[in-house]
């Protein structure tokens, strides 16, 4: 009964995938939650297996070593002497070495089972923290961040970022509503979304999505698109955020002014977009900066981190992203390198900087481990403040 328990677990997260689109979301949840929760559990119980088992091997090779010298050496056999003789009486030694007792396998049972129930105890303490960090309240983390060129009249803006919401099944409520209530606690100057807001399409999300009509902001709420925008019905998306008071930045910029100055908050598409089939998608960070004054500071939005290669090469001061959630599960950050050049925080490539989020929410198990969802408040400084 384990064997077919175990079975229809590993099937879940593949059956929440395949009918996300035929369930509608409170039939979804259910599934998601039961599906996507084992599939974390059981990548930390593989983890906890694979670094135990070399502890089982040395303990198990050591069991079933022969234990010499602990067995009792065998009396001496006496040899009867017949009566009347005149031979002195005498003893036969026995015959072979002293018998050594085999590998009790009671022993190596207990000792299977004992780091097994060692692994699981891991496993199931590692994933229980994370789904209780997944769905904390985000952290807030402030990061100065200096620009070259950017004027007095605007030192001490600041841009409040998040990313990588991922509404869905599992995530929204009053989860998105604590989000919404964290940035709006920092009093921010910009609000940037820097991707992946949506994980799901318009019908089934309206009512998660509602909260960002409660934004507020000095200077205006700004989207880009991630590239799981580009998984449901992208058009139907960014028609309806502006209805919630949310820009959406495609290839294109806008001046952020205070005091008689300025710098330009320029947002492009994802990566991916230009793949997705979606007409006239694609990022082109030259018609986003085309036409714009040099001396002018350039912020960007751009969803994943590596598009801070093209941001380099067009001189921009600040690329905000998000896209690697800080890793999400302990490794994955280690292999999200292998694709990214920044898994999180603040980085510099040539001229250009570049803060990477955490992200807010999550995708696939409800899980974070090594990585807290987070609001990020980017204090914009001038030279020499």
């Amino acid at each position: 009964m384990l064997t077919w328990v175990t079975v229809v677990l590993a099937l879940l997260p593949a059956a929440a995938v395949l009918t996300r689109r035929n369930l509608s979301l409170s039939a979804q949840e259910p599934l998601a939650w039961v599906g996507f929760t084992w599939l974390g559990l059981a990548f930390y119980l593989f983890i906890s297996l694979l670094a135990l088992e070399p502890v089982r091997l040395l303990l198990r090779r050591r069991s079933g070593r022969p234990q010499t010298g602990t067995a009792p050496a065998p009396e001496p056999v006496p040899v009867p002497v017949p009566a009347g003789s005149t031979a002195a009486s005498s003893t036969v030694p026995p015959a072979g070495p002293a018998p050594v007792a085999p590998p009790d396998p009671s022993r190596r049972l207990f000792l299977a089972r004992s780091l097994a129930v060692t692994a699981g105890a891991v496993a199931l303490g590692t994933a229980g923290t994370g789904v209780y960090m997944a769905n904390s309240a985000p952290v807030v983390r402030r990061v100065p961040v200096t620009l070259p060129r950017l004027d007095p009249a605007l030192d001490g803006l600041r841009v409040v970022t998040f990313s990588d919401g991922h509404l869905s099944a599992t995530y929204g409520g009053r989860r998105f509503e604590r989000l919404v209530e964290t940035v709006n606690a920092q009093r921010p100057d910009v609000v940037a979304i820097v991707g992946d807001l949506v994980d799901g399409e318009l019908d089934e999300l309206r009512e998660e999505v509602a909260p960002l009509a409660d934004l507020v902001s000095e200077q205006g709420v700004f989207f880009v698109t991630g590239n799981h925008e580009y998984f449901v019905d992208t058009t139907t998306w960014l028609r309806h955020l502006p209805s919630l008071g949310v820009e959406v930045l495609r290839n294109e910029r806008v001046p952020i002014v205070r005091g008689g100055a300025s710098f330009d908050l320029a947002g492009i598409d994802d990566r991916t977009a230009a793949s997705s089939g979606v007409p006239g998608h694609g990022a082109d960070l030259d018609a986003a900066l085309d036409g714009r004054d040099d001396a002018t500071p350039v912020v960007l939005l751009a969803h994943q981190p590596v598009q801070v290669e093209q941001a380099r090469a067009a001189g921009v001061d600040l690329q905000l992203s998000g896209h690697t959630h800080g890793g999400q599960l302990w490794p994955f950050d280690y292999f999200i390198r292998l694709d990214q050049p920044a898994v999180e925080g603040l980085s510099r490539h040539g001229d250009t900087q570049l803060y990477v989020t955490a992200g807010a929410g999550y995708w696939g198990p409800p899980m974070r481990v090594g990585a807290r969802p987070e609001v990020t408040v980017v204090e914009l400084r001038s030279p020499g403040r």
